[in-house]
């Protein structure tokens, strides 16, 4: 059975018998600091103040520029290369993103492109390759790579978002070390990485950022931190020692702080209008729907989803759909959307749980069609008022819309938006 037939419509037998809720707009309360107003300025003041002693006349330094919808994307590599450059650097960017853009170099610049990330918007050169080096092992032998592109500079600087990682769990997740030992590694130092359990993943990061600061090769890098709001509330330049070290752990606690969490026990339905890999590296972020899937990890108590349906996909995530697994229901648009081979190359990089994750969900004709099945088999009856959730996305969680099933669960800080 092909898309053609799923879109001219077939038999389903709940069509009648199911009663798609009204839902209501509600506010989450979500924190809200104090937003960085000059993004820029403060990347720029942040690397001459940290870095000044670290930087020769002359050195040539790689910036990672990663894959993810970083907030204000554009201004951290502009003035992390501004900032390099008032200290006699002189620094050219690189697409730290692990397989991401099907493990090809156009791919991968192309992803860049997509993001607003170019030599025109950077004011610098990007150099895009998939080649790697191998430059140091850890204690235990693991290979750590370095594209070749980095490995050829004098040193390598990653910007990144600190935030939960979506398949482990630990004191440094997903930032600056994460993009030092695993994104510039490309497809091979993704793969060596994810074919760990969760417990190894954790330890190898832990290691290979000691490994790769032992080399000399890491100058250093610069972390920001969002708020639910899509705010950048913090930017902060870290030297070498601080990549992986307490600086970053303090970061991370921050971020792990921010996110947004859905504010309900036990949902029947959640309805998510968009996924891809600029919201999370697992198209929806495992920290918000509580399905991580993990062999060795358990998922958490809260929340309990009994059905999740997929909507649609962002336009940056070019058909990679790693995570849609996670999802029960997609309509046929979005499947037709998808990219296997962009996917695959994607799931088997990250192993035994992107093969799982990497799984198509059931396929139907339309998204009505797709609430309306979910609905039926949550397994709750017909008549029974189903707790239905409704957000745009797993990223910068700072409203929903709701069943009047939850309406009497609102967590205090919540208010209901006037219609």
């Amino acid at each position: 059975m092909g898309w053609e037939q799923l879109r001219a419509g077939i038999r389903l037998p709940f069509d009648s018998a199911v009663t798609v809720p009204s839902l209501t707009e509600v506010e989450l309360g979500a924190a809200h600091p104090r937003p960085v107003d000059d993004v820029q300025g403060q990347a720029h003041h942040e690397v001459v103040r940290a870095l000044g002693e670290d930087v020769a006349a002359g050195m040539t330094v790689a910036v990672g520029a990663g894959s993810r919808g970083l907030t204000g994307r554009v201004e951290l590599l502009r003035g992390t290369i501004s900032g390099l450059r008032e200290l006699g650097a002189e620094p050219f960017v690189v697409p730290a993103m692990g397989s991401h853009g099907g493990a090809t170099a156009d791919g991968q610049r192309a992803m860049l492109a997509k993001l607003g990330m170019t030599e025109d918007t950077l004011d610098a050169e990007v150099r895009a390759t998939m080649e790697t080096e191998v430059v140091a092992h850890t204690v235990d032998g693991r290979r750590l790579y370095l594209d070749a592109h980095a490995a050829g500079a004098d040193r390598i600087m990653p910007v990144n978002r600190i935030k939960p990682h979506t398949a482990f769990k630990g004191p440094i997740e997903s930032g600056c070390t994460k993009m030092a030992v695993v994104g510039f590694g490309k497809q091979p130092g993704a793969a060596e990485f994810h074919a760990d359990t969760a417990t190894g993943m954790r330890e190898h990061l832990l290691a290979g950022i000691r490994a790769l600061r032992d080399t000399g090769r890491l100058l250093g890098g610069v972390a920001s931190v969002e708020s639910a709001f899509d705010d950048v509330v913090t930017v902060r330049a870290l030297r070498a020692d601080d990549v992986g070290g307490a600086a970053e752990r303090e970061l991370t606690e921050q971020a792990r702080a921010l996110v947004a969490p859905l504010p309900f026990d036990d949902i029947d339905v959640l309805i998510i209008e968009r996924g891809g890999k600029d919201i999370s590296g697992t198209t929806l972020d495992p920290n918000v729907t509580g399905r991580f899937w993990i062999a060795d990890m358990a998922d958490p108590a809260s929340p309990r989803v009994r059905s999740i349906v997929l909507l649609g996909l962002t336009e940056v995530t070019a058909g990679n759909v790693l995570g849609i697994g996670f999802v029960d229901f997609v309509p046929a648009a979005l499947a037709e959307a998808i990219d296997w081979e962009a996917t695959y190359v994607n799931g088997f990089t990250a192993g035994g749980s992107g093969v799982r994750r990497a799984r198509l969900p059931m396929v139907l004709p339309d998204e009505e069609s797709c609430i309306r099945a979910a609905l039926s088999t949550c397994g709750r009856g017909f008549d029974v008022p189903k707790r239905v959730v409704r957000i745009t996305s797993t990223l910068h969680l700072t409203r929903c819309w709701v069943s009047d099933a939850l309406l009497a669960d609102l967590p205090a800080a919540a208010r209901i938006v006037p219609s």
